[in-house]
């Protein structure tokens, strides 16, 4: 089946201009929104292009790719992303079906505490909250020496480090964050520094993102209904273990979806994973009965 082209729109949230695309579909179904973060619209073109019969909403966070920020030496938070959710949400016409993978699970569950009434069901696919660990104080000084990483050496520096800790499985030792950081050149990551400092995801959100404490009574009180998800390949790392502690913490167990943290990327930024089987595992999820 055909897929019709998407409408681009933008909306002007205080401090930012979001921009926005919506697909219509050929069924009759509620929207389906797809998003991630910092990853945008980008990076769900494989996985919508298994949706022809919904409406599919995609996104770019504030700060990423094509949305922009006044400021972007500020950081983000999940409860303005969840603000901004909301608008393009009630711009559409609500409630939708979201399904949210890494960052975007963790807004999307902000959101959903703040305004269940946006989300029908919400597939909230490995959040990285290192807030929820059993070992959440050395998650959270592993997250911070990323940080420091790029303060001190730029964008090669940071994303090297934080490959690193995004890969290590199981609870991270005690001394996480005084280990020696790795050279960028093992990860193809440049060793040079073009002195910014405002990245998206190591400079903007990745402290506010994986620090982030849910409003766990308002999500286990939401109409929302929540499914949790986690990956089959990326079992141990800090992500796919936010998702089971956030699973637990809400009463229920993570449903497991085929391949990795981005297991519905069919290339897109040259990372593939199992689009085909994740699309139809994610279909079976969202059309379950409750």
């Amino acid at each position: 089946m055909a897929l019709t082209q998407p409408t681009t729109r933008t909306l002007e949230p205080p401090g930012a201009t979001l921009t926005y695309d919506v697909r219509p579909g050929s069924g009759g179904d509620i929207p389906l929104f797809l998003i991630g973060s910092p990853m945008g619209a980008a990076g769900f073109g494989s996985l919508a292009s298994h949706f022809p019969d919904r409406t599919i909403i995609t996104y770019d966070p504030r700060g990423a790719e094509r949305s922009t920020k006044a400021d972007p030496s500020t950081d983000s938070n999940p409860d303005q992303h969840a603000d901004d959710l909301h608008r393009i949400i009630q711009d559409v016409g609500g409630p939708v079906d979201l399904f949210a993978s890494s960052g975007g699970a963790v807004n999307a569950m902000a959101l959903v505490a703040k305004h269940p009434e946006d989300v029908r069901k919400l597939v909230a696919h490995e959040p990285p909250l290192a807030s929820v660990l059993p070992d959440a104080e050395n998650a959270k000084a592993a997250v911070r020496a990323i940080s420091d990483s790029y303060q001190r050496g730029g964008f090669g520096a940071g994303m090297a480090h934080f490959m690193a800790i995004t890969s290590h499985r199981g609870p991270f030792p005690d001394d996480i964050a005084q280990q020696p950081a790795p050279d960028p050149s093992i990860f193809g990551m440049p060793t040079e520094d073009d002195g910014s400092r405002t990245d998206v995801m190591l400079a903007q959100n990745i402290i506010n993102t994986t620090h982030y404490e849910p409003d766990f009574d308002a999500l286990r009180a939401a109409s929302t209904r929540i499914v949790i998800a986690a990956g089959t390949e990326s079992e141990g790392e800090m992500a796919n273990r936010g998702a089971h502690a956030v699973a637990e913490r809400l009463g229920t167990e993570p449903v497991i979806f085929p391949s990795h943290h981005g297991g519905f990327l069919g290339g897109e930024y040259g990372w593939p994973g199992e689009p085909d089987a994740f699309a139809a595992k994610l279909r079976n999820v969202l059309e379950a009965e409750d």
